[in-house]
């Protein structure tokens, strides 16, 4: 898959394209790029995502903005591994906010990339102000030479799929329910770094990972299996939030223990997948009580995998 910083002057070849953030590539993602992928497939086109860095109400409204499900990193492995050639990652800025529905209609998708095949939301809005619809595209969709398409939300159980559903599921705990949602197990992934080596004193080593997420959508205890590659895996417990009992900075981290584990996986980029919630996570007197409320996670996580 190639990845591209930005629309370029002119495109090296015709595309098949549809937009949007993707954040968390849930079912309903899932679905728009099996469209895309099919459409594009059939008429010998590269199938290509446009997406935006950051997130556009990150953008405009950074203290009100959602947390991310997946963080640029993630994403874009999640659209690889569905299959997508092509990603054009926009720089949302200013100028960026300030192209009108026309611009982004001519100079965008016709002229710099030669869009020939395009799918979108029903409800997607583009252009300074949100003023262009998918009503707009439909209308231009000839005279730019695409042919043009729009989706309609993909519902389960009569409920319509989305990134804020998921979100909901997640900060309820409710893992089961955001695994239907995703037609995965919510994950995160990063690099194995060198922590401050607490648990290990403890008696409960952990493998560090290195967050991107400044405010992860789930935080609390989980039983949870660490992914080094697509067979390889290991069960284990993780603390996913800020260590009350061991700091009082408000810094996120994600520490696994694995079961039954030796071996060295520093450096190594690991995908973590969070299965089933044990608890909140909570503030103890001291070390002493801390260990033993985690050699209890140890065993109910175990019990967890037992009944799988």
């Amino acid at each position: 898959m190639r990845v591209f910083r930005g629309i370029p002057v002119k495109a090296s070849s015709p595309i098949a394209l549809t937009i949007g953030n993707f954040d968390g590539v849930h079912r309903g993602h899932q679905a728009m790029l099996a469209q895309l992928i099919a459409a594009a497939r059939a008429r010998n086109l590269p199938a290509a995502v446009m997406t935006f860095e950051p997130h556009p109400r990150e953008f405009f409204t950074p203290d009100n903005a959602p947390t991310r499900l997946t963080n640029l990193r993630e994403k874009l492995e999640l659209l690889r591994d569905a299959g997508i050639d092509q990603v054009y990652v926009c720089r949302f800025n200013h100028a960026f906010a300030a192209i009108s529905a026309d611009d982004f209609m001519t100079d965008i998708l016709h002229r710099r990339l030669a869009t020939q095949w395009l799918l979108v939301g029903d409800d997607f809005c583009f252009g300074a102000q949100r003023t262009g619809t998918s009503a707009q595209l439909a209308d231009r969709a000839s005279a730019l030479c695409f042919e043009f398409t729009a989706m309609q939300s993909v519902e389960i159980d009569g409920q319509r799929i989305s990134s804020t559903l998921v979100r909901s599921a997640l900060a309820a705990g409710d893992l089961k329910s955001a695994q239907v949602y995703l037609g995965r197990p919510y994950s995160m992934s990063g690099k194995v770094i060198h922590g401050d080596k607490i648990g290990r004193a403890l008696g409960f080593p952990t493998a560090n990972i290195q967050l991107k997420h400044n405010r992860p959508p789930v935080v609390g205890i989980f039983a949870v299996k660490l992914r080094l590659s697509a067979d390889s895996s290991f069960a284990g417990v993780a603390s996913l939030g800020t260590r009350p009992t061991i700091t009082s900075n408000g810094g996120f981290q994600l520490e696994v223990h694995l079961f039954n584990f030796s071996g060295d996986l520093y450096g190594q980029h690991a995908q973590v997948e969070f299965l089933h919630k044990l608890r909140d996570e909570a503030r103890y007197p001291d070390l002493e009580t801390l260990t033993a409320q985690i050699a209890r996670d140890v065993e109910d996580a175990k019990d967890f995998f037992l009944t799988q």
